[in-house]
């Protein structure tokens, strides 16, 4: 992928921190500890950065998938209730 190009990081790499970091909101700190148990030392202001750099992409791009239904709001027309005789 272009958007990944003269990373020193796969890209799932990349997009797993910045994912990660905007879905919990865990602290760039945290975020460093958590990749170093898994192999990965990466500075906490080069997450900082992945994060400036890739997460307004990230949401431009999952913008048409969650996009609001045609109304917010649903209005009933007319409401009976069929009540049964003896």
């Amino acid at each position: 992928m272009s958007d990944f190009k003269w990373r020193h990081y796969q890209s799932s790499v990349i997009l797993g921190c910045v994912r990660w970091y905007c879905k919990y909101g865990i602290s760039y700190r945290d975020l460093k500890e958590m990749m170093l148990e898994r192999g990965f030392e990466v500075d906490p202001t080069t997450l900082y950065r992945w994060v400036q750099h890739y997460a307004p992409e990230i949401k431009k791009r999952l913008r048409w998938y969650y996009k609001p239904a045609i109304g917010l709001s649903w209005r009933v027309d007319e409401t009976y209730v069929k009540i049964k005789g003896k």
